[in-house]
């Protein structure tokens, strides 16, 4: 009777188990897959592929649509002004801003200036390839990257100077939804700078109702030299830590724009993870400790026709200060 007794409390706890396993893993399921509502949600990641046509060297030739796709290997051939990927790569929005990061050698990220509360990234560039550089009816891109990291990108800093992703084995990028956040999570394998060859993996995520991008990166060796940072655009710099010194953050500030019109545009980061903070021709720059941890930092825009947007210095830095008192409380930001 008393081994009956315990057969039957033991099945009794595997029964529990299993449905508390299969709730935990439906609930994950309905979070990622059935939640979201583009009609009712205020983030959105998207990567778009040309179809209908052929490659012709390192070009798309006689694309006749876009087509959305969940993960995408890069093609070998595929290069800047491919024409294969819509805007150049993914992209990923808020209800204030959008971003796009270009998925070929110059790894660098741009500005979707927005004076729309609506999600338009499944809008840009359907109307013509870089239409999006002229202003439409939901803002504009505003940031001109030219040879620099945009804000938030990757490079690696050595002797002197920035090393993009010319030398790379392979790419791939996966987008996803969620009601809560929309993320991209891009893989870089056998990315070669100097005498290295390291595979590194990026997630850049967004929330509602946020102009800001949580970047989080892991490389598979400690390299010296990984780095980010902000194009300089010889407007106002600044760069300030918190009085306990766990987080900082670099920002400029000034007429930055291709309109031309106001942008601010700042990278936080938590002090420990980095080694220097320095900049060189084209860029402001954090450089990261060599690891292979993890590590997490945020960026954002602030474009001054964002509705309800920052119009002024003083107002950026303002919101600058209380985005690092957040941090310092939370050591994360929304």
């Amino acid at each position: 009777m008393k081994t009956l007794k315990i057969i039957a409390a033991v099945f009794l706890l595997s029964s529990i188990s299993c449905k508390n396993q299969e709730k935990k893993a439906k609930d994950e399921t309905d979070e990622t897959t059935t939640a979201y509502d583009m009609g009712t949600a205020k983030t959105y990641a998207e990567i778009s592929i040309a179809e209908g046509g052929q490659w012709e060297g390192r070009v798309y030739e006689n694309g006749t649509s876009f087509k959305n796709v969940e993960d995408l290997k890069v093609p070998a051939s595929h290069t800047d002004h491919s024409w294969y990927v819509r805007y150049e790569g993914p992209g990923w929005e808020s209800n204030k801003i959008g971003y796009r990061l270009y998925i070929d050698w110059r790894n660098a990220i741009d500005i979707y200036g927005k004076v729309t509360d609506s999600l338009i990234l499944n809008q840009v560039g359907q109307d013509g390839f870089d239409s999006y550089h002229e202003r439409q009816s939901w803002g504009q891109d505003v940031l001109k990257v030219g040879k620099g990291l945009g804000v938030g990108s990757l490079g690696r800093y050595i002797n002197g100077e920035v090393l993009h992703f010319n030398e790379v084995d392979s790419t791939f990028v996966k987008v996803a939804n969620t009601t809560n956040e929309s993320t991209v999570k891009i893989n870089y394998f056998g990315w070669k700078t100097a005498h290295d060859k390291i595979d590194l993996q990026s997630i850049l995520s967004i929330k509602p109702d946020s102009r800001i991008t949580k970047h989080t990166i892991q490389s598979s060796a400690a390299v010296e030299g990984i780095c980010t940072g902000i194009v300089d655009h010889k407007v106002n710099y600044f760069a300030k830590e918190s009085e306990n010194r766990q987080w900082g953050y670099i920002a400029t500030y000034g007429e930055q724009t291709l309109v031309p019109d106001k942008l601010g545009m700042a990278v936080f980061y938590n002090t420990a993870s980095v080694q220097e903070v320095t900049n060189w021709e084209h860029d402001y720059l954090l450089v990261f400790k060599p690891t292979t941890e993890e590590i997490t930092f945020f960026f954002l825009g602030a474009w001054e026709q964002e509705n309800g947007g920052i119009k002024t210095e003083a107002e950026f830095l303002s919101y600058l200060d209380d985005k690092l008192n957040e941090l310092n409380s939370n050591n994360t930001l929304n």
